[in-house]
């Protein structure tokens, strides 16, 4: 039996973790998780689980717990839900504070199931490198990412000749660059094909998504980003592909779900049933594909520009991101305003002091309030 420690349980990468190991209780059982500021939810988790460990950063109120289980809440309280008792560490925090608790995991030689990209944008090289001189898998939770590393045979080092992630374009797929300056984040929230958070689908609607994985296709697998192509595929049934030398294409499809690829994160290559559909090829009308319009989507050449120059700056977009996303959400800033504040972010930027851990946490503070003071 796999000991899971599940960080981010009240999302809905976290909920479908604990859907599949409810599914699987002879492979999975969760001992440890942590939730933000869901108090009502988290509450009935944990007393269904009976972890170890829980912990709620922000508890509004007061929250029963069975007796035995060790209890948190506070700032960072998250972090005392990676515990030695896990054999794997599922990271499905949203935003940067997933850095941390990969970094925990990894000091503590634990296996890392990954659905926190941000921690990947921000501290790849850093990420990869500890985890190599510790010994700790890191596998991808993303359907895109799950999608590459199952099409390489579950090896990520293995050869390719290019990665070609797929995009299902988000909610303003189909409107003009000028429909795009009265976008409501209402309407943003309609995503075509998935149901998933508020934050990541806001910026599946900006394609800041798609041009985060684009750099963590660099660090998991390895490479560089000319070896890395993003295109839009409306249907989402493709999830990614991988083109070899003899240019031949491996690709994997499913209808649109996140239970493939979380089982086989949890579970390395080993394959269980899920709760998803068989694919009805005779039903699929068709499978289309285009290129990224960047001048529509001028978010996604940014980001990418900004992981392709390196050192802190991909630290500084996503912080200014992560500000101008919450933002919008809450009717502040229009829609156009996030491309303005997270390169208005990166073009203010310096900072000589050679890349390191403390650079990085210093980018983020400093986007973070460079965007709250032009949003003021």
């Amino acid at each position: 039996m796999k000991k899971i420690a599940l960080i981010g349980s009240t999302g809905s990468i976290g909920k479908q973790v604990i859907s599949v190991s409810n599914r699987y209780p002879d492979e999975f059982k969760i001992v440890s998780l942590s939730a933000h500021s869901n108090r009502i939810e988290f509450e009935q988790q944990v007393n269904k689980l009976n972890p170890k460990v829980a912990c709620l950063d922000i508890c509004n109120g007061d929250i029963t717990v069975p007796k035995g289980v060790d209890f948190y809440s506070g700032e960072n309280s998250y972090l005392n839900a990676v515990i030695t008792e896990a054999d794997i560490v599922v990271v499905s925090v949203v935003g940067f504070a997933g850095l941390k608790a990969v970094l925990k995991a990894i000091d503590l030689k634990k296996d890392i199931a990954l659905a926190n990209k941000e921690s990947l944008v921000v501290g790849g090289e850093i990420v990869m490198q500890k985890a190599k001189e510790n010994g700790v898998k890191i596998t991808p939770i993303d359907s895109e990412h799950s999608a590459i590393w199952q099409a390489l045979g579950f090896d990520l080092n293995k050869e390719f000749k290019r990665i070609i992630l797929t995009a299902s374009g988000g909610a303003f797929r189909d409107l003009s660059k000028d429909e795009l300056f009265f976008a409501t984040a209402k309407d943003a929230l309609k995503h075509p094909n998935w149901n998933m958070g508020s934050k990541i689908t806001i910026d599946c609607a900006t394609l800041v998504n798609k041009a985060f994985e684009v750099i963590e296709a660099k660090w998991l697998y390895n490479t560089t980003f000319d070896k890395i192509d993003a295109i839009i595929h409306r249907e989402s049934i493709i999830h990614s592909m991988v083109e070899f030398n003899d240019n031949s294409v491996m690709a994997q499809l499913s209808y649109p779900t996140m239970e493939i690829p979380i089982a086989l994160a949890l579970n390395h290559d080993k394959r269980l049933c899920q709760n998803v559909p068989q694919l009805d090829f005779k039903a699929l009308k068709s499978l289309t594909f285009s290129e990224i319009d960047n001048d529509k989507f001028p978010c996604f050449k940014l980001v990418v520009n900004a992981g392709k120059n390196g050192d802190a700056y991909p630290a500084v977009a996503n912080g200014a991101n992560e500000i101008a996303v919450q933002a919008f959400l809450d009717g502040k800033i229009k829609y156009c305003d996030i491309f303005s504040i997270i390169d208005g972010a990166l073009n203010a930027y310096t900072n000589d002091a050679p890349y390191s851990l403390d650079k990085i946490f210093l980018a983020d503070e400093y986007s973070r309030q460079y965007a709250m003071s032009k949003i003021k």
